[in-house]
């Protein structure tokens, strides 16, 4: 996909489950794979996972064709950004902003969502070629916080990621963001841990199903 496609991809389904597993590999392309059946289509594998380069190249291997996007997190330098798109991911996610990283991804006609908190940050990060601003961590200041800050800065994309929820989800869909990152509040570690895939899928549907009402759809 182009650019402008995975951007809207990403924008349209509206939630990015953000996955990790302490044992990596083959247990995380399940756990990839769960959140897909749930209808949560947006993924994004962090690279503080171990083996998170080969889980992401195996699982684009394994879900090629399928209505799935697949990107990759916790990315704080331009070399790991590009590791990542050459193993398979669609786009690049950091908690910071990085310059090198953005330009990285769109050397590699890949969208970058570069993390961002203050109002200065994140006009910095739009600045530079940030294609969606992640506000990180969203639990700090809240839905109030992201409120506040959409009112002079309308046009810039947020994605707030980190204190999103089932009973704040709608509220922030409401408050105009583009998209919502959920990652343990969604794949807890205790289901991946117990390896409890149906419930993975169970927690993704939940999510999914609430987007949808939130977005009266």
């Amino acid at each position: 996909m182009s650019k402008m496609k995975i951007i809207n991809y990403l924008t349209d389904h509206g939630i990015i489950a953000v996955v990790r597993a302490e044992g990596g590999g083959e247990d995380l392309v399940h756990v990839i794979e769960a959140v897909i059946q749930g209808g949560v289509r947006c993924i994004e594998v962090t690279m503080t996972t171990p083996g998170a380069l080969e889980c992401i190249k195996s699982a684009s291997e394994k879900l090629s064709g399928e209505d799935v996007c697949i990107g990759v997190g916790t990315v704080l330098d331009a070399e790991t950004a590009r590791m990542a798109i050459l193993a398979g991911a669609q786009y690049v996610v950091s908690p910071v902003t990085v310059p090198a990283v953005i330009e990285m991804a769109h050397r590699y006609g890949k969208p970058c969502l570069p993390g961002a908190w203050t109002p200065t940050e994140i006009f910095r990060a739009w600045e530079l070629g940030g294609d969606i601003i992640k506000v990180f961590p969203a639990s700090v200041g809240g839905l109030d916080y992201i409120k506040a800050v959409r009112g002079p800065l309308p046009q810039i994309p947020l994605c707030p990621t980190g204190g999103v929820d089932l009973d704040n989800l709608a509220d922030f869909v409401k408050a105009g963001v583009v998209a919502i990152g959920v990652g343990s509040n969604m794949v807890s570690r205790k289901l991946v841990q117990a390896r409890d895939f149906k419930g993975i899928a169970e927690s993704a549907w939940r999510y999914a199903d609430a987007m949808v009402k939130a977005r009266g759809k």
